[in-house]
């Protein structure tokens, strides 16, 4: 039996027997090592077994929660799940795995200290066992502008900048005298008509509506929201009827929703649509889609044509041996459809349970028993539209406005991991409809030291509010600990 060791770097040298390298600290990341830490009890603490998990940041990002972070429902540390909490009997790495050779059983890993430590390179790992979960990027697309402009949706980060722009922006109109700033200030596009964008806008501009009634010359009225989708419809997952309920709810909403319409440009804060449309605006929210990670390119793993990993339905890669991998990376056939050769799709209702299962087989595969396949029929969506607003499509059944809220509330409160998290965000819930929501920007975190620094000396400080992203300011690509797995 080979034992797994980290070849260089000051960490805590892990425990001698099988070591099980986990990349990826995601939905299937953190759902396969806690279920590992159960199955396995035994055989860590008497070392036989060891648990590395390599994550860039040091939590889990519970992402169906992002839209009510983003509009102060939920607070943002309890969208996050600690990995070191709830993983305390795996050795955790901060970092990102920059290339694997599964033939050697190595992966090359950048962590916070590496550039902090001349001379001496990325950290290597061994492995015996290979579980691949980083999940999945934003898919963007050569826009002119939009890496100057836009801001992503996947992130906690994000959400929560997202929700201090907003407001920031709304601060910016009340008090200009140009009522062309007041008009681009007030204008807020979202690309993608999918689970991220429909409902990041929906509850965010549940959230402006209510707070312009603070602003002695802001109407809600005065806001314009604009959804922009490629394709003829928004919301696929829950059925063409209740995505054009969906559609309808959102216009209802003075929402100008844009089917088969894409984003041309984005430059000098104009947003330019395929349709002729032209808008200034100060917030473009980019949502349309997500790609594999890249650490998958850099691997010497079967890939299919759309960059995943070609997996079995026992969630091993294809073809080769000690290496596994589910949710957004692996593509996964779906043993309950009738259709050869589909696929399950890359959602987090496949991803928590593709867990489960995965961790059950490498237990089983350590072990020395036999595997069992992944089957799982996709028993529908739900999507929230707002406060008290949703549309569902569940075990055939269709709900909309508060039940199907309720239910995408519920369904998400057991899915999101731990008691601690269940009941925090179950009491947040209970205190936001006891008393008012809460409308407050707190744009100075995204630059902590910018006070600080005018004290010292750094120069005079800008008269008001930030004005919003400034080119080249906007989320760019983070390193480890920065970006969301």
């Amino acid at each position: 039996m080979v034992k797994a060791a980290i070849n260089r770097g000051p960490s805590p040298e892990p425990p001698p027997g099988t070591r099980i390298l986990v990349v990826g600290g995601g939905y299937v990341g953190m759902y396969t090592a806690l279920r590992l830490q159960r199955e396995l009890k035994a055989q860590l603490r008497d070392g036989r077994v060891g648990i590395t998990v390599v994550a860039p940041d040091p939590y889990m990002t519970y992402q169906p929660f992002l839209p009510e972070a983003a509009a102060g429902s939920i607070s943002p540390r309890h969208v996050v799940v600690p990995l070191r909490r709830v993983l305390d009997r795996c050795h955790i790495v901060i970092g990102e795995a920059r290339s694997i050779d599964h033939a050697a059983r190595t992966a090359t890993v950048t962590t916070l200290a590496t550039e902090e430590e001349e001379g001496t390179g990325p950290v290597e790992i061994a492995y015996d066992e290979l579980v691949l979960a980083p999940g999945s990027i934003s898919r963007t697309l050569p826009v002119p502008g939009l890496a100057d402009y836009a801001i992503g949706f996947k992130t906690v980060e994000e959400a929560i900048g997202l929700r201090n722009h907003v407001i920031e922006q709304m601060d910016i109109a009340s008090s200009t005298r140009d009522p062309a700033v007041r008009d681009a200030a007030l204008t807020f596009v979202f690309v993608g008509g999918g689970y991220a964008g429909v409902e990041a806008l929906a509850e965010l501009e549940d959230m402006a509506r209510y707070t312009a009634r603070y602003y002695h010359n802001i109407k809600p009225e005065d806001l314009k929201w604009i959804l922009v989708e490629a394709s003829d419809r928004i919301l696929p997952e829950v059925g063409e009827e209740m995505g054009q309920y969906a559609i309808r709810e959102l216009r209802g909403r003075n929402i100008d929703v844009r089917l088969e319409t894409r984003l041309d440009s984005c430059e000098n804060r104009v947003a330019v649509l395929s349709d002729g449309a032209r808008f200034p605006t100060r917030t473009v929210v980019w949502t349309a889609g997500v790609k594999p990670a890249p650490i998958l390119a850099a691997t010497d793993l079967p890939l299919t044509e759309r960059g995943r990993l070609k997996c079995t339905a026992k969630l091993q890669v294809e073809g080769v041996e000690q290496a596994w991998a589910a949710g957004d990376a692996a593509a996964v056939p779906d043993v309950t459809s009738a259709e050869k050769d589909k696929e399950c799709a890359p959602n987090a209702q496949h991803a928590v349970r593709q867990a489960k299962v995965l961790a059950e087989n490498i237990a089983a595969s350590v072990n020395g028993k036999p595997l069992r396949e992944y089957a799982h029929k996709y028993v529908g969506s739900v999507a929230s539209l707002g406060l008290h607003k949703g549309v569902a499509h569940v075990y055939g059944r269709k709900l909309k406005g508060y039940p199907a809220w309720f239910m995408h509330r519920a369904y998400h409160l057991s899915r999101v991991p731990t008691f601690n998290r269940k009941a925090r965000v179950l009491a947040e819930w209970t205190l936001a409809g006891l008393f008012k929501r809460e409308i407050v920007s707190l744009g100075s975190l995204e630059h902590p030291r910018a006070e600080f620094e005018l004290a010292a000396g750094g120069g005079p400080a800008k008269p008001g509010p930030k004005p919003g992203p400034e080119p080249g300011s906007g989320p760019g690509p983070k390193g480890p600990g920065g970006k969301e797995n």
